[in-house]
């Protein structure tokens, strides 16, 4: 032995042949048996890999030993697996936090009435509690194992379908009992609490496991040989389409849109914003699990259609999209609230008027709490402010992108894309909204506007795309 920091060579038997061990930093080398040929262990920081072979000198089955480049560090560190994705947890908290002091500032009123503990969830220390509600679901789907949701053997699908079930349940009991609020009625209360849910939040994260779970479940039949790679999957070169898969309408596709189908449909009964967001990423779902165009070519025009259908029974829904291309201002109609939110943008400049002291809250901004929450931030914290909120979630967007394209599976990959997708284009939405780019529609700005539905369901999942994280090491 040459070198220093070897660890105990063990020796058991007979007729071994010699031994030779250079270096530093080397692993415990047990070798058992008979008829052994030499091994020679040359190099700093090798941790042997032990790999069955048949001695020549022998009628039994021995172990070679072979050397991998690792890394020059313990073998304790080396092999350490993480929790969970941390980066995304902490973007999310800072975001829950900002989220907090802004609905805060923008929850205060000129009433000036005292402060009742007993009513607190007419108070902003509503939001507080949602968050810590939030933050606690968020840290719980992070230590769970995703995979319990995927369908990876032929009956594992129950699990993802019952909670679609469940799902599909509750949004046909807000149509029937749910609470009117604002015009719509979206709301389940909760016995015996002073508020309830919203099941349309729930929905849209339910519609990324199911399709996540259908798109990547086991197929009846498996093509062999070497195929073209797709943005999800390996096909098949010959164009060899398996059965169940995407690219098979009436056993991929077809399943696939008509249960994604019915989750957007109940949804956008009463919430348009949120089942167009549901419809976009589902089309982005399928792109990346590779169906065909032709196929997308059938459904873009009949859900268009259906969006037309459903916006033509709305009223308001008519009257935001003529104001929106209206080049005739109505400050006191369909105007009045975008006129109003890009107004406080202006009057904040680049650095704000400070935390606290907007004017918009006072009765002239509608939602100025919720789903225009970022038009206060820009008037109390200036464009300065609302850039950091936007670069918040573009790198939460980024640290998505780099768990899917590093997931260990394909039901992994295709969930943290889906979630990713999800956040981001939530996001994007309520910013166009707030600046006048897209029609107004009631879409919140995520983790940052009031709510406690939002929150909460989207706290559990940004716990499942850092549990994806977590199987990386």
């Amino acid at each position: 032995m040459c070198g220093t920091g070897f660890q105990p060579v063990i020796l058991c038997g007979t007729g071994f042949q010699p031994v030779i061990l250079c270096g530093t930093g080397f692993q415990p080398v047990i070798l058992c048996g008979t008829g052994f040929q030499p091994v020679i262990l040359c190099g700093t920081g090798f941790q042997p890999v032990v790999r069955p072979v048949r001695s020549p000198a022998a009628t039994f089955v021995v172990e070679e030993l072979t050397l991998t480049a690792l890394e020059t560090q313990p073998r304790s560190a080396a092999t350490t697996r993480r929790l969970y994705d941390p980066s995304v947890v902490f973007i999310v908290g800072v975001l829950m936090a900002l989220g907090v002091a802004m609905v805060y500032s923008a929850s205060v009123t000129v009433q000036g009435a005292e402060f009742n503990w007993r009513q607190w969830w007419d108070s902003p220390l509503k939001q507080g509690v949602f968050v810590v509600a939030g933050f606690l679901a968020m840290l719980f789907a992070a230590h769970l194992d995703y995979r319990v949701l995927a369908w990876q053997q032929r009956w594992d699908g129950w699990r993802s379908g019952l909670l679609t079930l469940i799902t599909l349940g509750l949004l046909l009991a807000v149509l029937l009992v749910g609470h009117q609020a604002l015009g719509a009625r979206r709301q389940l209360m909760i016995p015996g609490l002073p508020f309830g849910f919203q099941p349309s939040e729930l929905a849209k994260i339910v519609l990324v496991i199911w399709l996540a779970a259908l798109l990547t479940r086991p197929t009846a039949k498996t093509s062999t040989g070497r195929g073209r790679f797709s943005l999800l999957r390996e096909q098949p070169s010959d164009n060899t389409v398996r059965r169940g898969d995407v690219r098979d309408f009436r056993t991929g596709f077809f399943p696939a849109v008509l249960s994604a189908g019915v989750l957007i449909g109940l949804t956008a009964i009463e919430d348009f914003g949120t089942a167009a967001l549901m419809g976009v990423v589902m089309l982005l779902l399928l792109i990346i699990s590779g169906a065909r165009w032709a196929h997308l070519a059938l459904v873009v025009p009949a859900a268009l259609a259906a969006g037309a259908l459903l916006i033509l029974t709305k009223p308001h829904r008519i009257d935001r999209i003529k104001a929106f291309f209206s080049d005739t201002p109505d400050l006191t109609g369909a105007d009045y609230q975008i006129d109003q939110a890009m107004l406080a943008i202006g009057s904040g400049g680049w650095w704000g008027r400070g935390l606290g002291a907007g004017v918009q809250k006072y009765g002239y901004l509608p939602q100025d709490n919720n789903d225009f929450i970022l038009a206060i931030i820009c008037e109390e914290l200036g464009v300065v402010g609302g850039i950091v909120v936007v670069a918040l979630f573009l790198l939460l967007m980024w640290r998505g992108w780099r768990i899917a394209a590093n997931a260990p599976d394909l039901f992994g990959r295709l969930l943290a894309l889906g979630l990713t997708l999800l956040l981001g284009l939530q996001a994007a939405f309520n910013v166009g909204v707030v600046t006048n780019s897209i029609p107004t529609k009631g879409i919140s700005l995520p983790f940052v506007s009031a709510g406690g539905s939002g929150v909460v369901f989207l706290g559990f999942a940004v716990g499942l795309l850092a549990s994806v994280g977590r199987k990386q090491q």
